[in-house]
């Protein structure tokens, strides 16, 4: 809608009015919960200490969650969603768009493969944007001349897959994805998709033929200057920095095969040596950050994880519909997208989609304030990456910028950028400190998005019908386990740092933002009053001591409603977006597993941190699997597999509970009166859902014969540990 001077804005902002079964919801379970908290305080048992603390307990257990709901659905009670008008970007901007910079950072050639990378890479030189505006940087961390040989390779084939993908305007723009598309039934078109899809797979062939060989043979290295640089490479921790600008964008001889502009491609893997703190993504970032600021210089930077590539050719002039608006562009630090997954199974096994996050969590906290940064397709303003605080009379001169060109020749630039990616540049500057991704983070782009919002810039979160990326999610559950760890652990570091909402935070962003972004804050908090749910209700009932009201009492109304009217609301929640039954169950086994496992693991690494016992490392996630454990992964068997503390966990609370289970149908059955039933039914249903919620892991440990099964160790270790707790509480 325009004002009344005429102005039409490049977004609109529009409120979601949510249902009203699902205010009646939101109104009414705070009822429940008074009731339950009545209950808990007028019932406290009198006698007995281990019944009176085994009550207080599940008090405390249900005060968290009581909070903790408050927060979550304060956050979604009014969401708002974006919407962007890229013609009136292109009346009014289209000689004057500026230059765009987009990072790609990889680390690991084995777990990311290079043929992965180059896809993600292709997919962003592709996009529908002038091509003489537009760079791409990878960050190789791994120092792989294997990673750089496809680099060349993709730097090769852009010639042909870019004009091809305008011609025909090709979605996705990512090769590996879109030849996984049938032509469409057009002589002209199929014989160029023929021809196009020849060339990717000769292609891919010889990358993939290399990269099984492990190095790059010796007439390959003899055509270009760059693979001379890894004659100096040491390890992976000690070597120079390599800078090689593979196409000058500036250069009127980087032409495709039909004559148009080439965008600017550039490889860089920065300097490491033993003796100087690399600070992983954060350090790859921001000398990310210093050598792009020399050839290209880009005001709008983009990243993204190697493994996400571009789904829609239109997102970059979305983004830009925000940055350039004329009234509240100068306003917003950084735009961010969802970060979706291609590979999840139908059911989506591990729970990896993030769909409820993202459709109904993340809008509604753009409507308190703005999202934070989640590392990955994420479009920043430069100056809010640079230290600069947000002014309200700082507003950019699109057309001066756009005139601004960077001098010098390629090589001699190659040189300079070289110092910029250097070790010893850092010392004794505000690089990871104020300028930049910062250092001694866990989750360097959470903390980042944070100081970003505390120097007074916006954010804005923009989920378009077509997803913006895709990217590959965890195919087995050590790996989603441990990537939630990290990012569990990661977010409790930023709520506890100096730098963090406690100090900083209450100071610069309004409170509800700050209540919006706990949510995420309290991820690792949640293991306590879950694992005090799993474990305690269960051993007393083995020991005889009953939790909750008798199943003729009033009050098990409120315990009930409270717990089927959650589940109800988070199911209806779920299907809404686009989940199905058996995929909301597998999200609530997921949710269990990630809270007893993954939360409680991130809340004792980060504690133990902070008392300095111990460092956190950054986890590179696996894109790869065994071709077994890939099958499994699609028939929708859950892999174990290895020995890991998290599966002695799962395993551990899994076997204690069904024990507890059988004691307690042993009970009721023995029990003439029927006394028992009346007063364990509670526990003995809780007990059975965890059994139920368990059923794959008891799989792991007594049925299954393949590799993916649970080794023999966990459950030996496991079957003892829960058979003493148990003996425990029956004596």
């Amino acid at each position: 809608m325009g004002n009344n001077n005429g102005y039409l804005p490049l977004f609109e902002t529009k409120s979601s009015r949510r249902p009203f079964l699902i205010k009646l919801y939101v109104l009414t379970i705070p009822v429940a919960i008074c009731m339950i908290w009545v209950y808990r305080v007028r019932y406290l048992p009198v006698e007995g200490v281990l019944e009176r603390w085994a009550w207080i307990g599940m008090f405390f257990a249900e005060l968290w969650f009581s909070f903790y709901w408050f927060v979550t659905h304060l956050v979604r009670w009014n969401p708002i969603f974006r919407y962007t008008f890229k013609d009136r970007l292109s009346q009014r901007y289209e000689k004057d768009l500026p230059r765009v910079d987009i990072f790609v950072c990889t680390a690991d050639p084995e777990m990311e493969p290079p043929i992965m990378v180059i896809n993600t890479v292709l997919s962003m030189m592709a996009y529908d944007y002038p091509q003489e505006k537009l760079s791409v940087y990878l960050s190789d961390d791994g120092v792989s001349e294997l990673t750089f040989y496809a680099m060349l390779e993709a730097s090769r084939f852009s010639k042909y897959w870019l004009p091809f993908c305008k011609k025909f305007n090709v979605e996705p723009r990512s090769p590996e994805a879109y030849f996984q598309i049938e032509p469409l039934d057009d002589p002209v078109k199929t014989k160029e998709w023929l021809f196009i899809k020849k060339l990717y797979g000769d292609m891919k062939n010889r990358i993939e033929v290399t990269s099984k060989q492990g190095q790059v043979p010796e007439k390959i290295r003899k055509e270009h200057k760059g693979f001379s640089e890894w004659d100096f490479v040491s390890s992976r921790l000690d070597h120079q920095t390599i800078v090689e600008i593979l196409i000058d964008g500036r250069d009127p001889l980087a032409m495709d095969n039909e004559g148009q502009r080439l965008p600017t491609l550039v490889y860089l893997s920065r300097e490491k040596r033993p003796q100087y703190p690399h600070n992983f993504k954060a350090g790859a970032m921001n000398a990310l950050i210093r050598v792009s600021s020399r050839i290209s210089n880009g005001p709008i930077i983009m990243n993204v994880d190697c493994d996400m590539h571009s789904n829609n050719s239109s997102s970059l002039r979305d983004a830009l519909c925000f940055f350039m608006d004329e009234e509240k562009g100068h306003e917003i630090g950084y735009v961010q997208y969802p970060q979706s997954m291609m590979n999840v199974t139908k059911n989506d096994l591990y729970g990896n989609s993030l769909n409820v996050i993202f459709k109904m969590e993340f809008p509604g906290i753009d409507a308190n304030g703005g999202p934070m940064y989640i590392g990955t397709g994420c479009f920043h303003r430069r100056v809010s990456l640079c230290e600069r605080k947000h002014c309200n009379e700082h507003k950019v001169d699109w057309k001066r910028m756009a005139d601004i060109q960077i001098e010098g020749n390629a090589r001699d630039i190659e040189e300079e950028c070289k110092v910029l990616a250097s070790c010893a540049y850092e010392e004794n500057t505000q690089w990871g400190i104020e300028v930049g991704l910062k250092y001694g983070y866990l989750l360097e782009d959470g903390m980042t998005g944070f100081s970003i919002r505390c120097r007074g810039w916006r954010s804005v979160y923009f989920n378009p019908e077509r997803k913006g990326f895709l990217g590959l999610a965890p195919t087995t559950l050590l790996q989603t386990l441990v990537q939630q760890e990290r990012w569990s652990a990661g977010e409790l570091q930023i709520l506890l740092s100096r730098h963090g909402p406690f100090f900083d935070g209450y100071k610069n962003i309004p409170l509800k933002l700050l209540l919006s972004y706990c949510i995420y804050f309290l991820w690792a908090a949640n293991c306590f009053p879950t694992l005090y749910y799993v474990v305690v209700p269960s051993l007393c009932l083995l020991r005889g001591i009953s939790l909750f009201p008798k199943a003729s009492s009033p009050w098990i109304q409120a315990f009930a409603y409270a717990f089927f009217a959650d589940r109800a609301y988070g199911l209806v929640e779920f299907l809404w977006c686009d989940g199905t039954f058996q995929g909301w169950w597998n999200d609530q086994r997921i949710w269990m597993f990630k809270r007893t496992t993954s939360y409680l693991v991130g809340f004792c690494d980060t504690i133990l941190k902070m008392l300095g016992f111990t460092n956190h490392a950054f986890v590179v996630t696996a894109k790869v699997a065994s071709e077994d454990a890939s099958k499994r992964y699609e028939q929708e068997i859950m892999e174990f597999g290895v020995p890991s503390p998290m599966f002695n966990i799962l395993a551990t609370l899994a076997l204690l509970n069904i024990f507890s289970f059988i004691g307690g149908i042993k009970m009721v059955i023995s029990d003439v009166e029927n006394k028992v039933l009346d007063l364990f039914t509670s526990q003995i249903v809780l007990s059975g859902l965890i059994v139920w919620i368990n059923l794959p892991v008891y799989e792991g440990l007594f049925f299954r014969k393949d590799s993916g099964r649970i080794p023999n160790s966990v459950t030996y270790k496991s079957l003892i540990v829960s058979l003493l707790a148990c003996s425990i509480a029956l004596h």
